[in-house]
């Protein structure tokens, strides 16, 4: 038998293999900073919450439609546009006492895995960086609705502020901040082969 013909069936394989499995596709989402909210809130002096928000920089959703679980989230979160409606207590929130924004102007959350919980449910754990602390998280993400290349959806997730290092003002200053996401993504490519 001549050396060819094992190529050519070699060949053969491999092109019915293509064929009857297609190369995995994403869609990219630009996350829009205009639309999206990022909302957070905590306790003061154990008698009443503080709520603010920050403004988003970018954030991109690449969804893989075959495989959810490895589609990917990334966010970029304005440290300095901090606003609780409080000028002076913005100013300290900036500051080295807290966000020390001078150092460290971004907050930024990347995925590491994507588990759906349920229809319209999804946990997204990833690494959240404020100031030098990067710790894992997970993004209690709930439903969301497709309009033509237009998408929301809305997470949330709790930290401890003391595990990035703020522990200033002690029990003065509740640990625990709940951040809220209303997220608007606009599909800015698809077809895209998935990495």
């Amino acid at each position: 038998m001549s050396a060819a013909r094992p190529r050519r069936t070699l060949l053969v394989i491999l092109l019915a293999a293509a064929a009857f499995c297609p190369s995995v596709r994403a869609s990219t989402w630009e996350l829009d900073p205009a639309a999206t909210q990022v909302a957070f809130s905590v306790r003061n002096l154990s008698i009443a919450n503080v709520d603010g928000h920050f403004r988003l920089t970018s954030g991109r959703v690449t969804l893989v439609e075959e495989d959810p679980s490895r589609s990917t989230v990334e966010a970029v979160i304005d440290a300095s546009s901090v606003d609780t409606g409080e000028p002076k207590r913005d100013r300290h929130l900036r500051s080295a006492d807290f966000l020390d924004v001078d150092h460290h102007p971004s907050i930024t959350f990347r995925s590491t895995r994507i588990e759906k919980v349920g229809d319209g449910h999804w946990n997204v754990a990833g690494t959240l960086t404020i100031l030098d602390a990067t710790r894992p998280v997970v993004l209690d993400v709930q439903g969301g609705t497709v309009h033509g290349n237009r998408a929301d959806a809305h997470a949330s997730v709790t930290i401890d502020r003391r595990d990035f290092g703020m522990t200033y003002a002690g029990f003065a200053v509740g640990k625990e901040v709940t951040i809220t996401i209303e997220a608007v993504g606009l599909q800015g490519g698809s077809g895209a082969p998935a990495m």
